[in-house]
């Protein structure tokens, strides 16, 4: 038996008559009734009888016909998923990020985006920016997010956003009367800092140094939320990118206090393998990523 011989019994045996059934196959009548006597010569078994000009399904021919409705149907879903990828409307994306940027940026691309393409399946996973390099780089993934730059001989790196970094206070702390803060405004204050590492830390350390300040060193946090609620608590003081604190300083839990020196920012990048097909579903949520961060900087009135 072969599937063109079958698919003629089944579109015989469902418009139980010859020459409809030829004329659905683009085929001619006796196509269509030699198909049938191959189909049961295979099996040494009818599953036609005629009955004048009747065509009846014998009792073999019922449980195939069933079998074959099955069969054909799920080659009608085979088809039409088929083309749904080739008009890019299905799809997975598996995304990989660092913390911050996979907690306060991606949702607000991933939702717009999601609301367009809802038959693109979207995993997004958080890891360190270390793993989120190895996995891109086997291609076990197709999209990656972290917050400092990686040379890699697989990988293309692009810079997605610059965000502002911010001293994070309680509203009623005494620096909240500054407009901006220089480094001797910091002496004394107790800072909660991230990790050792992270790009946070990397960065205060940096500021730290180069203006040769003594700071107190009060926690160190790995996780934003414990930093930010340890803050509201009037724990100490914190650097922070600003939309990572953004809710809490709408909902006036926290004050944010910009730094005097302009050079305060963090980076964050995209990474994808450089043999990495951009399937159009992936290339337009590439897309929204530089859309959404050109709007976020309008936002801040930031212009670059």
């Amino acid at each position: 038996m072969n599937l063109n011989q079958l698919k003629i019994f089944y579109m015989t045996a469902k418009k139980g008559n010859l020459s409809v059934a030829a004329q659905e196959l683009f085929i001619s009548q006796p196509a269509v009734t030699k198909g049938i006597q191959r189909l049961q010569e295979f099996y040494d078994i009818k599953f036609i009888d005629h009955i004048g000009k009747k065509l009846i399904l014998t009792d073999a021919g019922e449980v195939l016909y069933e079998i074959a409705e099955k069969i054909f149907e799920l080659e009608s879903r085979a088809e039409e998923s088929i083309r749904d990828f080739q008009q890019r409307k299905r799809g997975h994306i598996r995304i990989l990020s660092s913390e911050s940027y996979g907690d306060y940026y991606l949702p607000h691309i991933i939702i717009p985006f999601s609301k367009a393409y809802p038959l693109v399946r979207i995993s997004m996973n958080i890891l360190p920016t270390e793993q989120v390099i190895e996995h891109t780089a086997t291609l076990n993934n197709d999209l990656g997010f972290i917050s400092y730059p990686v040379e890699h001989p697989k990988l293309l790196l692009k810079e997605v956003l610059k965000d502002q970094l911010v001293i994070i206070t309680s509203p009623d702390h005494p620096l909240t009367r500054k407009q901006t803060l220089a480094p001797p405004d910091l002496k004394d204050e107790l800072l909660i800092m991230h990790e050792t590492g992270s790009a946070p830390r990397k960065a205060i350390e940096e500021y730290i140094r180069k203006n040769g300040l003594s700071v107190k060193i009060h926690l160190e946090i790995s996780s934003n939320h414990a930093i930010k609620r340890a803050v509201e608590d009037g724990l100490g003081i914190a650097l922070i990118s600003r939309r990572v604190a953004i809710e809490e300083i709408r909902a006036g839990r926290l004050a944010a206090i910009p730094l005097s020196d302009p050079s305060m920012i963090r980076k964050y990048y995209m990474v994808h393998h450089k043999d990495k097909y951009l399937s159009e579903p992936l290339q337009s949520f590439i897309d929204g990523v530089f859309k959404w961060a050109a709007e976020y900087l309008r936002e801040l009135g930031v212009h670059e």
